[in-house]
This record gives C-alpha cells, sequence and structure tokens, in this order.
C-alpha cells in the first residue's frame, strides 16, 4: 500500500506525535481531565485545530433520539476518544466504534493514557461495514 492510500497521514502523525509528548510529561498518573486538556494543547502547538466536547445529534427516521459527546474533533475530520485507564477494556473499545459508526468521520483515534500509552487508529470503512 502507498502513502496515497493514508488517510489524513500528516495529521494522523501529528496526533500520535502529540501524545507522545503528553505521555512523556505526564506518563499514566494523572486524571483524565488534566491529560485531556494538555493533549489539546500539543495538538494545537502542531498547528491542528480542536473541537473540545463536540456534541452530535442521533436520529432515527429523522427524530432525534439522542446525542453523543465526543472527547476532541481534531481539523473537523478527525474524532478522538481519550482515556485514563490502567487498560482499554471491551466497553471503552465498543463506544469508541458506536461513536465512529454514529457520525459521518472517516478515521478515528482511541487513545488511553493508562499503564502504557495506547493509541488505536480506526478507519470509518471497517466501523461502517464497508459502506
Amino acid at each position: 500500500m502507498t502513502d496515497s492510500y493514508f488517510l489524513y497521514k500528516e495529521e494522523s502523525f501529528k496526533i500520535g506525535d502529540a501524545c507522545k509528548e503528553v505521555w512523556k510529561q505526564f506518563g499514566g498518573s494523572f486524571k483524565e481531565s488534566v491529560v485531556d486538556r494538555a493533549l489539546t494543547v500539543a495538538l494545537e502547538k502542531r498547528g491542528l485545530v480542536v473541537d473540545n466536547q463536540k456534541r452530535i445529534d442521533i436520529f432515527f427516521s429523522d427524530v432525534k433520539v439522542g446525542t453523543y459527546v465526543l472527547d476532541k474533533v481534531v481539523n473537523e475530520i478527525i474524532l478522538i476518544e481519550v482515556k485514563c485507564r490502567p487498560i482499554l477494556t471491551k466497553e471503552d473499545e465498543k463506544q469508541f466504534w458506536r461513536y465512529l459508526k454514529a457520525t459521518d468521520y472517516k478515521v478515528g483515534f482511541l487513545i488511553n493514557f493508562g499503564n502504557k500509552l495506547e493509541i488505536k487508529r480506526r478507519i470509518y470503512d471497517i466501523a461502517r461495514g464497508g459502506k
């Protein structure tokens, strides 16, 4: 696969780099709200535009049936979910997939600042069953 198939390559590498910077300073020893704010600073320092706590309405048959609150949306194209847990749970991953499926974002990151830094990058085609 060539670089032309790497969706949002530049932004993705900047996100990974920002996560590593935050991890280097804080490790897994700070609460999620602190790490979340630090990640916003690190992302913005790299020239990325960050929308924090973005609310996404969920519709069924043109009727609003709920709202998801996304931790971050970067450059209006990438969804980021931040966790600070010893390990990611299956429920964390399910929640992330629900967010990705319910939105139009093509790329999402599930990032855990836990016992180790975990960065999971997912593409919308997989989350939406190849649609």
